[in-house]
C-alpha cells in the first residue's frame, strides 16, 4: 500500500480544477465564462474519474474539450485579483525570497526519490515506488504552495484566486503536450515509422553513418517543429530513422541515440509556435507586442545546440 501515490495527486489537481472551473461561471464579467467552465470541469472530470470511466467516454470528453477551444469558446479571466501597487509593494517586500518556494519543488522532487522513496513500514510505503519521480515533484508542488503562504501570510484561498487566475490565462495551451503526446503514440501505432523510413532511404545516402545522424537529428527537430512536442515526434522518428539506420544498419548505440534524439526534438520546440505552452503562452503572459518574441530570441540557440547535438551524437553513438 503507498500513502502518496499519483491517484491522490490527480485528486487533489481535480478538485482544484473544479475550483476553477466554478471560479470561472461565477465570473460575470468574465465574457464566455459557460464555455471556460465547461472546458475546465471537463479536464477535472478526468483527473478524477479518469480511471473509472470508460476509455471512450474520455475520449469524448477530450473531443469536446477540443471543440470548445477550436471554436474560442474559452477567455481569461477579467483582471488581476490584485492591483499593481498591491503586486509592486509585495514584490518589494519579499524581493528575491519569492524564489524559494520555486526552488523547494526540485529540493523536495531530489530529497523525496532519495530518501522518502525508501521509507516504508512493512508493506506501507510511503510514496509510490512505480512512480517515484512524478510523485516526488507532485509532493514538492504541495510543499513550495505551503511554503509560499507562510512567506507571503497569504490567506488559505490566495492559491485558488492565483493559480484559477494563471490557469485560464494559459488556457487550452496547458493541456497541448498530452494531446501532442498521445498523437505522437497514435502515429507510431498507424505505421508512419515505416513510411518515413522508406522516404528517407530513398532521399538520402543513408548508407553514410554521418548522414545518418543528421537525418535523425535534424528529422527529430523539424517533426517537433511540426508536432510542437518531443515525445510526440520521438516514437515515429526513432521507429522511421534512428532504430533502422543508426542501430540496425549501422551498429549504433541506442541508449545514445535516444538520449541525443530527445535533446534535438527539444531544439526543434525551441524554434516553433506549435510549442505553445513554452513559446506563445510567456510573450502574454510578459505582455509582449510581438508575440514570437520568445522564439525569435530563442532561434539561434536552438540551431547552435542541435548543432552540437549532431556532432557529439557522431562522435559518441559509434564508439560507445
Amino acid at each position: 500500500m503507498k500513502l502518496l501515490n499519483l491517484d491522490v495527486f490527480y485528486a487533489i489537481l481535480g478538485v482544484f480544477l473544479l475550483l476553477v472551473a466554478g471560479r470561472a461561471a461565477g465570473d460575470r464579467r468574465q465574457p464566455k465564462r459557460w464555455g471556460t467552465a465547461l472546458f475546465w470541469g471537463l479536464l477535472a472530470v478526468v483527473f478524477l474519474a479518469g480511471k473509472q470511466l470508460p476509455p471512450l467516454v474520455v475520449g469524448y470528453m477530450v473531443l469536446a474539450m477540443v471543440v470548445l477551444a477550436a471554436t474560442k469558446q474559452l477567455s481569461g479571466p477579467h483582471s488581476h485579483t490584485t492591483t499593481a501597487e498591491e503586486r509592486a509593494a509585495s514584490a518589494e517586500r519579499l524581493q528575491n525570497k519569492l524564489f524559494w518556494p520555486a526552488l523547494l519543488i526540485p529540493v523536495t522532487a531530489v530529497v523525496s526519490t532519495l530518501l522518502l522513496s525508501k521509507l516504508h513500514v512493512g508493506d506501507f510505503w510511503l510514496l509510490d515506488s512505480a512512480n517515484v519521480t512524478v510523485s516526488s515533484v507532485c509532493l514538492g508542488a504541495i510543499v513550495a504552495v505551503v511554503a509560499g503562504l507562510r512567506l507571503t501570510r497569504a490567506p488559505l484561498a490566495t492559491p485558488v484566486a492565483e493559480g484559477s487566475r494563471l490557469l485560464q490565462t494559459v488556457g487550452w495551451a496547458l493541456i497541448l503536450p498530452q494531446l501532442l503526446a498521445a498523437l505522437g503514440g497514435i502515429f507510431a501505432v498507424a505505421g508512419v515509422g515505416p513510411v518515413v523510413a522508406d522516404l528517407v532511404a530513398r532521399a538520402l545516402p543513408t548508407q553514410f553513418p554521418f548522414v545518418a545522424v543528421v537525418a535523425y537529428c535534424v528529422g527529430m527537430a523539424l517533426f517537433t517543429m511540426c508536432m510542437g512536442n518531443a515525445f510526440a515526434a520521438f516514437p515515429v522518428i526513432t521507429l522511421g530513422i534512428g532504430l533502422p539506420f543508426i542501430v540496425v544498419k549501422h551498429g549504433g548505440n541506442p541508449a545514445i541515440m535516444a538520449a541525443i534524439g530527445m535533446l534535438s526534438g527539444y531544439c526543434g520546440t525551441l524554434m516553433t509556435p506549435m510549442a505553445a505552452n513554452f513559446n506563445i503562452v510567456p510573450a502574454l503572459l510578459l505582455e509582449l507586442k510581438d508575440k514570437n518574441a520568445v522564439i525569435k530570441a530563442q532561434l539561434p540557440l536552438g540551431l547552435t545546440i542541435l548543432g552540437a547535438n549532431i556532432a557529439l551524437m557522431y562522435f559518441c553513438v559509434y564508439r560507445f
